[in-house]
């Protein structure tokens, strides 16, 4: 057993505008992000697994209107609900992943179901919510998703006739990775999706290997941005297989896998975590929505350049 148990968060990158955020709203995020550290930390001080701990902190992202995720998430064109969740465990390479799933107040959850009750690694649609049904996951109807604040976002979106990310004053995808005493990686990502999207989409945050990632070897990656140029890139694979094959640091591994999506066109960032209890929390949109708590280093957030210490 360790005690070097260690968890970061993210809360979305992109575009943010610093000027756009008074102080009282970045109170706001940072009392989630570290409520959302605090709690999964505990788990892994408590004995928890890193799945566990991973899911724990997603979950209370997921629960908050703030993100781009669960309750907060944004509407498909068809004015729908529409949410991705990978989780990957990286002491066995196990995963599990849901994609276009409806109704399921935590789809993180519904991720770890399909990693450990499911012979495949992604379910999609109504295939995925029958299976969730049958797991009797939290179900939540239409109206505990709706927001008024994402559905001004799709009326402007369908009067501008574009897609959005949902970056400009808000935020996006949220993950987490985490380290737990046994030496255990694990990485979770989860997401409501682009503004307007077309009905059925697929986002990054549900492939394994392009938004999510973990291997004991090498890292956890947890990937929030352009989801289709990360999808493109296969980025958080991507970053463990430039640990592995270059042998560099976690830190200027992420620089090269981010400087790759930036030559592609891509956008945002991504939190990385080693069994070493090593971190990287990098981006190289303008803002992103993190979060880190170690013994060794505390609990910290940030949203622009700043990264505070917490309680």
């Amino acid at each position: 057993m360790s005690n070097q148990y260690t968890i970061a968060i993210h809360g979305g990158a992109g575009n943010l505008l610093e000027d756009r955020f008074s102080q009282e709203d970045k109170e706001e995020y940072y009392q989630v992000l570290e409520d959302a550290l605090s709690k999964g930390y505990s788990c892994l001080e408590e004995g928890s697994s890193s799945l566990e701990a991973v899911c724990v902190s997603i979950a209370i992202l997921e629960d908050s209107p703030l993100f781009n995720a669960g309750r907060g998430s944004v509407f498909s064109s068809k004015g729908t609900i529409e949410m991705d969740a990978s989780i990957m465990d990286g002491k066995e390479l196990r995963a599990g992943a849901v994609t276009c799933l409806k109704n399921i107040k935590n789809p993180i959850y519904a991720a770890k179901k399909v990693l450990e009750n499911c012979d495949h690694v992604l379910l999609s649609g109504e295939g995925a919510l029958s299976f969730c049904k049958e797991k009797k996951l939290n179900m939540q109807p239409d109206e505990y998703f709706f927001t008024e604040k994402r559905w001004e976002q799709l009326v402007e979106a369908r009067k501008e006739g574009k897609v959005f990310l949902d970056h400009s004053d808000s935020v996006g995808t949220v993950g987490a990775v985490a380290l737990d005493g046994e030496g255990n990686l694990a990485a979770g990502t989860s997401t409501g999706g682009l503004t307007n999207r077309v009905w059925g989409r697929c986002s990054d945050s549900s492939q394994i290997g392009s938004g999510n990632y973990a291997n004991n070897k090498t890292c956890a990656v947890s990937c929030t941005g352009t989801g289709d140029d990360f999808i493109r890139s296969v980025l958080a694979y991507d970053l463990s297989a430039i640990v592995e094959y270059k042998n560099l640091s976690l830190a200027e591994s992420s620089k090269l896998a981010l400087e790759k999506l930036k030559q592609l066109g891509g956008n945002g960032g991504l939190i990385a975590l080693n069994s070493k209890g090593e971190l990287s929390l990098d981006y190289i949109s303008k803002g992103m929505f993190r979060g880190q708590k170690s013994k060794k280093e505390g609990c910290k957030v940030g949203i622009f350049s700043e990264f505070l210490e917490r309680k």
